[in-house]
């Protein structure tokens, strides 16, 4: 796939991490480009969340680089310019944590004030609004977090993800608590909001059905060599991805 500098957001290198895992983490190249869609399958937790610290300048690679919006990370100068980097990526995952015993709007507005007992009108208007967007129902907004099912929770993942308007959506295992027969409804959600927004979407994941429903291009990891190897019936199977 032929790509410009200017159209590429993000891009993996050589890239090479040890995390405690049999084998390093491997990634012999990756581009992304803008509204694209890539969903990388047969990673298990913790290779998904080294993947996310890489490519959000959280950590750096033993070896190879890692380049976002046309920077290597291993330029970023201090914790501002970190910030700011990471401010660019909404990221979807069960390891960011939800105030249960708050309802659904007070969470969502926990993106825009720490001042959420209650959120000041202006900052719930802009939870409703997040909440709209992404299908979650009106008659939930006021119901504590840890009372909703797994596909609701996903939902306000994603809203949550959204709110700072980010250039690529990361998503970390995202079904991972989610019943199988909302797996594909999730995945439409997302593939409907990233269309409309103009996002980019990464996804780590190990659930097929999901790949599928959400669309874009789909890889398997080799994790021996690093070769992301295109799975057949998407259109891109026997082409490496780079």
């Amino acid at each position: 796939m032929n790509q410009s500098a200017t159209d590429s957001i993000l891009e993996l290198t050589d890239v090479s991490k040890s995390y405690g895992g049999l084998r390093p983490l491997r990634i012999q190249a990756l581009t992304i480009s803008r509204a694209d869609s890539v969903t990388i399958l047969g990673l298990d937790q913790p290779m998904a969340e080294v993947i996310v610290n890489l490519v959000t300048g959280a950590s750096l690679p033993d070896a190879g680089s890692v380049r976002v919006f046309g920077q290597p990370t291993s330029a970023i100068a201090d914790s501002t310019e970190w910030l700011s980097l990471v401010d660019r990526f909404g990221i979807m995952t069960d390891r960011a944590v939800m105030l249960e015993g708050l309802t659904m709007l007070q969470n969502l507005a926990v993106p825009f004030t720490l001042d959420i007992e209650p959120p000041s009108e202006e900052s719930r208007r802009r939870a409703a609004a997040l909440a709209r967007e992404v299908g979650l129902a009106e008659d939930q907004w006021d119901t504590p977090v840890g009372t909703l099912d797994g596909a609701t929770r996903a939902g306000v993942r994603l809203a949550r993800a959204l709110a700072l308007d980010p250039a690529v959506l990361l998503l970390e295992h995202p079904t991972a608590t989610v019943n199988r027969q909302d797996v594909s409804a999730l995945a439409r959600r997302i593939r409907s909001v990233a269309d409309r927004r103009g996002t980019a979407v990464l996804v780590l994941t190990a659930d097929l059905v999901f790949a599928d429903s959400l669309g874009g291009r789909t890889v398997t990891l080799d994790a021996a060599t690093g070769k992301l190897i295109a799975r057949r019936g998407n259109g891109w199977f026997g082409r490496w991805l780079g």
